[in-house]
């Protein structure tokens, strides 16, 4: 029996309502120690970092050890969580060097890049579909790398405020492709971007208010999960690829590519089925990987609340 769409959530997101920590000086300030000092050096900082967080942010925590639970075949202890916020901290300030054209100092493996060299020969463009696990950008800076298409990355218009202000703290000069959802022409500028070849990508796995969600088993609780991406995939008839640049420690990602659903040929009837087929293929994946790399899901809050 299918179950019932949920039109949209009554309050914020945990996620949203949370107050930033930090501002665009404090970025600058760190970016300009971190490329002063490099990358070796500035790691270390990121201990007292850690464990501060660590003591003072008791829902981050809370929700840290909930969702260890779930992946660790044993009790998360107190350095488990330190390892799970050593990860997030790590791919943060990973993301100023991969910003500022510093690709040299990663060992970086592909998997499944065959899927996405194909999409690519056939111009058509696709939605590359991810969550918050791992680093989203070890994977845009491999494409910039790499000479492929642009990547375009897709989301409600306060987070890509957020996102540009971040950016341009980070490396101002560099040129950024952000398409903000809920204005008039946000869909006729993803259909021009698929139309030239290009990628768009898109995270998956949190929602906002008024957006319609669905509820979905993940990790042996329930979870809402929105459904706009899989419906503007449908909209817009592309295939959507699946990504996720899982950190290994250290230097070490890997990039994996997966497809997940082919959304070009599908008649009016089957969009339900093929919505339902994929959200499943993608929850499945993700808990996949959380319990592979289980210190790579930065979701910092209860995710099933």
């Amino acid at each position: 029996m299918r179950r019932p769409i949920d039109p949209g959530l009554s309050t914020q997101p945990e996620w949203i309502a949370r107050p930033e920590r930090s501002n665009t000086l404090t970025m600058r300030f760190i970016v300009s120690v971190a490329l002063t000092l490099g990358r070796a050096p500035t790691r270390l900082l990121l201990y007292p970092i850690c464990l501060y967080f660590l003591l003072f942010s008791p829902q981050s925590r809370a929700a840290s050890r909930k969702y260890l639970r779930k992946v660790l075949e044993h009790p998360p202890r107190i350095g488990d969580l330190f390892r799970h916020y050593h990860a997030f901290a790590a791919t943060l300030l990973d993301r100023v060097f991969l910003l500022n054209g510093r690709f040299a100092d990663f060992d970086v493996r592909m998997h499944g890049q065959a899927i996405v060299d194909e999409v690519i020969a056939r111009g058509e463009g696709c939605f590359l579909l991810g969550a918050h696990l791992g680093s989203f950008e070890i994977v845009r800076a491999l494409g910039r790398d790499a000479k492929v298409p642009p990547m375009n990355l897709v989301m409600y218009e306060e987070n890509a405020r957020k996102l540009n202000s971040v950016l341009n703290a980070i490396n101002p000069n560099l040129p950024v492709h952000v398409i903000a959802l809920g204005k008039v022409d946000s869909m006729l500028k993803v259909e021009a971007a698929l139309a030239r070849g290009e990628l768009v990508g898109m995270l998956g796995d949190r929602t906002i208010a008024g957006e319609g969600t669905i509820p979905r088993e993940f990790l042996g609780a329930q979870a809402k999960l929105p459904l706009g991406p899989m419906r503007i995939a449908i909209m817009l008839k592309r295939p959507i690829v699946l990504m996720f640049g899982v950190y290994r420690g250290g230097k070490r990602y890997d990039i994996h590519f997966e497809a997940l659903a082919d959304m070009r040929q599908l008649e009016r009837a089957q969009r339900e089925g093929a919505i339902d087929q994929a959200l499943n293929a993608y929850l499945a994946r993700i808990e996949h990987y959380c319990r592979l790399y289980p210190y790579n899901w930065f979701n910092f809050y209860d995710f099933w609340r």
